[in-house]
C-alpha cells in the first residue's frame, strides 16, 4: 500500500435511467430531424433569395434548441460542467455556422472584374434558310 495516497474525485456522468431511455432516443432523433431541418431551410432561403423562408429555419432551431435541452436533462449532461459547456458551445455553434459557411462561399465564388466567366458570350444568330439564297 502506498503511504500517501492522494485522493482523486473523478466526476463521472450518471447513466441515463431506463425510464428516460425513450425520452433520450426521441430527443436524439429530434436533434438530428430539427437541425438537418435548419441547415436546409437557411439554405435555401439563401439560395434562392426567399427571406420569407428564413423565419421557419429559425423555427426549426427552436426545436432544436428545445430538443437538446431535453436531451441533456434525460441524459444527466447538466450534472457536469464540461457537458454543460459542450452542449451550449453546441447550441451556439450550430446556430452561427450556416452564417460562416454562406459568408466564406459566397467570399470564395465572388467572381473579380475581368474574371472569364463574367464575359458573356454573344448568343447564336440563327440564319433563315431565305435569307442564306441571296
Amino acid at each position: 500500500m502506498r503511504g500517501t495516497q492522494q485522493s482523486e474525485e473523478i466526476e463521472v456522468l450518471e447513466p441515463v435511467k431506463l425510464a428516460n431511455f425513450f425520452t433520450v432516443f426521441f430527443s436524439a432523433a429530434s436533434v438530428i430531424l430539427f437541425g438537418a431541418t435548419y441547415a436546409l431551410l437557411f439554405a435555401w432561403s439563401r439560395i434562392r433569395n426567399r427571406p420569407r423562408l428564413m423565419p421557419l429555419a429559425y423555427a426549426a432551431y427552436l426545436g432544436l434548441l428545445v430538443s437538446v435541452i431535453v436531451l441533456a436533462f434525460a441524459a444527466n449532461l447538466f450534472n457536469n460542467t464540461f457537458w454543460s459547456a459542450i452542449v451550449l458551445l453546441m447550441l451556439f455553434g450550430y446556430l452561427l455556422a450556416p452564417h460562416a459557411i454562406w459568408h466564406l462561399c459566397v467570399g470564395t465564388h465572388a467572381q473579380e472584374p475581368g474574371d472569364a466567366a463574367t464575359v458573356t458570350p454573344e448568343p447564336a444568330r440563327i440564319q433563315n434558310a431565305d435569307q442564306t439564297r441571296v
